[in-house]
């Protein structure tokens, strides 16, 4: 049997399995042991077994795939604290739809990845595997920095505003969040129901795209789109139409981050796409207003009972969003409601003539400290109008820090976005790297 390399990502466990190059249990053990010798100084799991998991019995498509699972999805045999100091010790009664899935499918959930505060802003320890000192952004800190440090290959993270393409940007790997209900989220525990997505980190856009087609529907789920995709990876889109947004006003780009995008639209143009420059009607300029009316409601509705009864054991921005959400008036989240619903049929109108919206996923690197995740701010309409979107590893910044592009489709167009990801990643000629400090 030959090992394969900590950069060997979904598709090449399947390869190697299936050609009789590797062991499961093998796979698995050598990802379990990364993980520990990284988690001292990474600190990207709430949850990580003292000893390799074994491989579920009988043969599926992710056998031997290690899972990185963020600790505000439910698991029957490993604790779910939301990343709170109330459920510390909180053990669920069964596996979160997605989790049950994933077991079906021969994947092994190698530990519960670090999570913000029930996915809000109280930041937890996990650092960015490029640079200790910076952060790995959030919520879904530790699914992301687990897949940039090579010990899964998979993680799960969810997305309320950019909570999968932001910490995917600043680590250096793929973050997909697909169109709102695309996997069901039976299990994971809201935020905002409204704006919550499942979304996924990998390290290439075939493995994304392989894991999507696997587990999308379900239970709740709204969208049962058939991906497929499978083990001979993703058919690049042909000549892509691609409208580039230059975002004005704030969050402003790092000059670091408008270089890349610059050189992403000339490599895009020179390869054969038809890039042009676009503006958004002014109504988009809503968007930050209605996700935080939408978001502010309905968290205030799911924690305002928690803080009231544990004051002492949420944090000061838990407690905000409960304080602003719930002086929101009803006639003001309907109106909020009804906008977003609205906005999502309009990209579809603005977006015609072209296949994709190429556009920043974060301001430029990780930021220094632990303190913030960084701003969700570019990440925001799109989530707010639930529509898919896809973070890019592209280069890095003058810290030698991660800076990634952002792909974004209209709602329901999931497989033109993976296939038009596929191209833009060839364009780049960008491969998967692992993070050489962690």
């Amino acid at each position: 049997m030959t090992a394969l390399k900590t950069s060997a990502g979904v598709l090449d466990i399947v390869r190697a399995l299936a050609a009789g190059e590797a062991l499961p249990q093998d796979l698995i053990a050598a990802s379990h042991a990364r993980a520990v010798a990284l988690e001292g100084e990474l600190r990207a799991f709430a949850h990580l077994p003292a000893e390799a998991p074994a491989v579920t019995s009988g043969a599926g498509p992710l056998t031997g795939v290690a899972v990185g699972v963020k600790d505000l999805i439910a698991t029957a045999d490993m604790p779910t604290t939301y990343g709170s100091a109330i459920y510390v010790d909180h053990q669920p009664a069964e596996d979160a739809y997605v989790v049950g899935r994933l077991k079906d499918l021969g994947a092994t959930i190698l530990g519960k990845t670090i999570t913000t505060e029930f996915a809000w802003r109280e930041p937890g320890p996990t650092r960015n595997p490029w640079n200790l000192g910076h952060t790995p952004g959030g919520s879904s800190s530790g699914s992301a920095a687990s897949v940039a440090s090579g010990s899964v290959q998979v993680a799960l993270g969810t997305q309320t505003l950019g909570s999968v393409l932001r910490p995917a940007a600043y680590c250096g790997v793929v973050g997909l969040k697909p169109s709102h209900g695309t996997i069901a989220l039976k299990g994971v525990h809201d935020l905002s129901q409204s704006l919550d997505h499942l979304g996924l980190f990998t390290r290439s856009v075939d493995d994304v795209a392989f894991v999507l087609s696997l587990l999308a529907g379900g239970p709740g789920a709204a969208r049962r789109t058939i991906f497929p995709f499978g083990v001979a990876g993703v058919a690049p889109f042909p000549a892509p139409r691609i409208a580039w947004l230059r975002p004005a006003g704030a969050p402003a780009l790092e000059d670091s981050q408008v270089a890349l995008m610059e050189m992403a639209a000339a490599r895009f143009a020179g390869s054969g796409a038809n890039v042009q420059a676009v503006t958004l009607p002014e109504e988009f300029a809503e968007l930050p207003a209605i996700s935080a009316t939408v978001c502010g409601a309905e968290g205030a509705a799911n924690f305002g009972d928690l803080v009231a009864r544990f004051p002492d054991k949420t944090s000061a921005r838990l407690q905000a969003l409960v304080e602003r959400g719930a002086a929101i008036a009803a006639t003001d989240y309907l109106a909020a409601r009804a906008a977003q619903l609205a906005l999502r049929a309009e990209f579809t109108r603005v977006l015609a003539g072209f296949d994709v919206l190429l556009t920043a996923p974060a301001t430029g690197e990780a930021p220094e400290g632990l303190g913030e995740t960084g701003d969700p701010g570019l990440c925001v309409p799109w989530t707010t109008i639930g529509v898919p979107a896809i973070a890019l590893p592209a280069g890095t910044g003058p810290r030698g820090l991660p800076l990634g592009i952002q792909l974004v489709a209209p709602f329901g167009e999931d497989v033109k976005l993976l296939r038009v990801a596929k191209w833009c990643e060839g364009a780049l000629a960008y491969p998967p790297r692992i993070a050489p400090g962690a």
